[in-house]
């Protein structure tokens, strides 16, 4: 039995006969357009999903970690706002894709990358997903050992049978795996199904945040903990600061601004998922003023900047503290689902969609991202937490770019959605790959290479090419989106053009190519 189970034929998905694709090879029933009955997403769903998605701990970090490299609170939160309503922005361009073609992220950029090339894009976010899955689960793991602090103040003194260089004790490990146990089955709950939770997180974590806030205004009011507060820093440097901010909140979301089709492609239409334009950039300004101003309060109660709240909290009485790490871990819990482990599953079923659907991708992503990182040394300190944010944007933003302009401005629409299933199909470019976008890429990327080297070794000196890393995702954005386009103009793809879209496979192109797989069975 255990034999069989070892062999990859005990693993291959049961092909579906509605597949776009040539054959099981290159899709399966998750990969394939969601039909009209699993459309299930209206706008509320997505009220639903940004309010408890805006309700996470990264967000109140990034705001918080601003006061730390120099910002005032007005500059840190102005920093915020312009930086998640440009990425809302372009979170609705790439959404409306999506709910249009009713497919995800790692099909649908086969028609501007080319079929070959656009596993660079699915590989690199799913590096990206499986460190953030490992980033949140940390995270949630604190959480945990608040709680069981609250409940068992002796836990703190567990002893610590892990060596220094481990970077995290035996009850830190301890506190990881509870959280990943809890997170696991959830993790299983199918994309349509999950909203209900995305509800229940819209519910709950705003509502204890809002209790949080409110304490920390009582106790120390803002004309004390905010009103007297000065950046610590000026001139260029700090409009560098500041730029560099609004990065990271680019950063925070520019892996979802990617991968959104991967949820609006379960709209019932396009219109439901219009909301985010509004939700994105207000919400995370407010959980940014959250952030920054419990964040304050701390300065004053204790004299350190615990930007990350689960210290701040450890500080308080049993009760509060145990109510507060559960609004955090909740926060969390649902967070890493839909930013990372969907995003995840969905382009490790591209990669190999006779063995993997997304319930499989999950389970390997809780397993590789859970355990093959370490989160924790990327926590360790708010400028190494900004370097990390700003640091993988030199990608997102270009993908980002390249996305919008083929579908709105090169393609105009007009797109072959059963060839983005078929490698022989119109988007096979030159040997599978869109030369186009490589030269888009190489200009958006590499400019922004010195800056990231900088940011990580202090001592490399790079001059004034740091500040393009500074502006990476924006840079790198209008940069790929623009060369795209020119070149795509001035050296068209004319086999990607067409009249009128294509979104599913004629009667009889469906007879022919089943006529055809079935002889070659037969075979």
């Amino acid at each position: 039995m255990v034999v069989q189970w070892l062999k990859p034929d005990a693993w291959v998905l049961e092909p579906e006969k509605s597949t776009l694709a040539p054959t099981s090879r290159w899709s399966n029933k998750d990969m394939d357009p969601v039909p009209v009955h699993l459309r299930t997403w209206n706008t509320w769903n997505y009220v639903a999903y940004w309010i408890s998605d805006a309700a996470n701990v990264p967000a109140w970090e990034l705001a918080s970690s601003m006061l730390a490299v120099g910002l005032n609170w007005r500059q840190a939160l102005a920093a915020i706002a312009v930086g998640h309503t440009i990425i809302a922005l372009v979170m609705v361009l790439n959404g409306t894709i999506g709910a249009r073609l009713h497919i995800g992220f790692p099909v649908l950029n086969r028609s501007s990358f080319g079929f070959w090339f656009s596993y660079f894009s699915v590989i690199s976010r799913v590096i990206l997903a499986l460190f953030w899955f490992g980033i949140q689960t940390y995270t949630g793991s604190e959480c945990v050992d608040q709680m069981i602090q609250a409940i068992w103040p002796s836990a703190i003194r567990i002893p610590n049978r892990l060596s220094s260089s481990a970077g995290i004790t035996t009850r830190g490990m301890m506190c990881y795996f509870i959280f990943w146990l809890i997170q696991f089955p959830i993790m299983l709950i199918s994309p349509q199904r999950i909203r209900y939770f995305f509800v229940f997180k819209a519910l709950i974590v705003p509502a204890a945040w809002l209790s949080i806030l409110i304490w920390a205004m009582v106790k120390v009011p803002p004309s004390v903990s905010l009103a007297n507060q000065h950046a610590t820093v000026s001139g260029s440097a700090l409009a560098w600061a500041w730029l560099s901010s609004m990065n990271s909140a680019l950063g925070n979301y520019a892996t979802l601004a990617v991968n959104i089709p991967d949820f609006t492609r379960y709209a019932k239409n396009e219109r439901a998922q219009y909301i985010q334009a509004i939700l994105i950039p207000t919400l995370f300004t407010l959980t940014g003023f959250v952030g920054i101003a419990v964040t304050s309060v701390g300065q004053v109660l204790y004299g350190e900047t615990l930007w990350d709240p689960t210290t701040l909290i450890a500080h308080w009485d049993r009760a509060p503290k145990f109510f507060a790490a559960l609004s955090y871990l909740i926060a969390t819990l649902g967070t890493n689902i839909s930013a990372n482990s969907l995003s995840a599953a969905n382009d490790m079923m591209v990669l190999f969609p006779k063995y993997i659907n997304i319930r499989r991708g999950q389970v390997l992503c809780a397993i590789l991202g859970g355990w093959a990182l370490a989160p924790w040394e990327i926590l360790s300190s708010a400028p190494g937490f900004l370097n990390f944010m700003s640091g993988y944007t030199i990608f997102l933003g270009p993908f980002a770019g390249i996305m919008v302009t083929d579908y709105w401005l090169v393609h105009k629409c007009k797109v072959d959605v059963p060839a983005m299933y078929d490698h022989n199909g119109r988007y096979k470019y030159w040997h599978g790959v869109n030369w186009r976008v490589v030269v888009a890429l190489l200009f958006s990327v590499f400019p922004s290479f010195p800056g990231l080297i900088s940011s990580i070794n202090s001592t490399i000196d790079v001059g004034d090419a740091i500040h393009v890393f500074d502006i990476a995702w924006l840079y790198g954005f209008f940069t790929a989106g623009f060369l795209h386009w020119l070149l795509s103009t001035l050296f068209p793809a004319r086999e990607t053009f067409m009249d009128n879209a294509i979104l599913e496979v004629s009667e009889f192109e469906k007879e022919t190519d089943f006529a055809s797989v079935n002889s070659k069975r037969e075979v």
